[in-house]
């Protein structure tokens, strides 16, 4: 009994240090912390200020409103190279779907409403951990599971404003029996001012919560506790200049874990199918000490056919850790 005791603070304790940094913001030490780091290389490089870009490969992770202004069919996958022997990875699906009214049919082939559909994984864990009993003995290694499912549609009502929901389920897997899991919803809405300026609203992680038993391993003593994710309002504005093909987002968020979040990012296309990227994320401005994240990024395509084949690079520093962060992604869209 003892020596599962001590698996079970272990394992708590490691999977934590997902975010590793002595002093925690009021959000990170929330539950789903793993599920707000970001989403690919691309979101995470511009500081995952992206909750109001229409631009380029599109998930509905940053805004579930966002997929009926994806272009071609993208398909996403990403994996970060992190330190403490932690895992993160991503992978999605975003399309959309054209529909045609006979009313309009013979308006230059416009479709009379646009609608889309983002799926997507996001995987997260921590591996390696040495599990040793109350004498010191090597019990064998732990590890943890942290992961999100999500599907969002969402329907472009007219040329400027598009809605969308998302429902997100999580899957966590502590140690042995001990498991949870949680469901709540994403909504999320896009205005297109003009062509050069949009603006976004959304919630975040409603009514997320793990439900916990711990009695499959401390019987009658086990205890059910649950907890809550923290229910996070945004709003975003992003700017775009096909002249100079230069990109910039702002995005505020507001939690009622008591954090003031402003994020910002850039993206610019240097040449043809090559892009740079920049952001800031984490600026706090309710605590001075939450530790900023600067990032920066970039990305290659190339078509072959009817394919255009993308790799993604992001790099996020990472305060207090060995190491920063990597992420690597490969893109494709057809």
């Amino acid at each position: 009994m003892r020596y599962k005791i001590f698996y079970l603070s272990a394992a708590l304790f490691f999977s934590g240090a997902l975010i590793a940094q002595p002093k925690f913001t009021e959000i990170s030490t929330k539950p789903g912390a793993f599920s707000r780091i970001g989403f690919g290389a691309r979101g995470i490089s511009m500081g995952n200020a992206m909750s109001a870009v229409t631009t380029g490969n599109l998930v509905s992770y940053y805004n579930p409103a966002l997929s009926p202004f994806q272009e071609n069919n993208s398909f996403q996958t990403g994996y970060s190279i992190l330190s403490l022997d932690r895992s993160l990875n991503f992978l999605s699906f975003t399309r959309k779907f054209d529909f045609y009214s006979t009313k309009n049919i013979s308006d230059d082939n416009k479709p009379s409403r646009t609608a889309g559909i983002s799926v997507g994984i996001i995987n997260s864990g921590v591996s390696g951990i040495d599990g040793r009993d109350n004498n010191g003995i090597s019990t064998g290694e732990l590890s943890t599971s942290e992961n999100q499912f999500f599907l969002s549609v969402a329907n472009r009502f007219s040329e400027k404003f598009s809605m969308g929901i998302s429902v997100k389920f999580y899957y966590y897997k502590l140690y042995e029996e001990i498991t949870s899991n949680a469901l709540g919803l994403d909504i999320g809405a896009l205005y297109k001012v003009n062509n050069n300026w949009n603006v976004s609203l959304m919630l975040s992680d409603i009514n997320s919560k793990y439900e916990w038993d711990t009695s499959p391993i401390y019987g009658q003593q086990g205890l059910a506790t649950k907890d809550e994710f923290p229910l996070m309002k945004k709003v975003g504005v992003s700017y775009y200049n096909p002249d100079i093909k230069l990109l910039t987002a702002l995005e505020f968020e507001n939690s009622n874990a008591g954090t003031n979040i402003v994020r910002l990012g850039a993206e610019y296309n240097i040449f043809e199918n090559l892009f740079l990227r920049g952001g800031i994320d984490q600026l706090n401005l309710s605590n001075t000490d939450s530790g900023l994240k600067p990032s920066f990024g970039f990305s290659y395509s190339k078509a072959f056919g009817e394919w255009i084949v993308g790799v993604d690079y992001a790099f996020m520093i990472e305060q207090y850790s060995s190491s920063d962060r990597h992420i690597i992604g490969i893109n494709l869209q057809f």
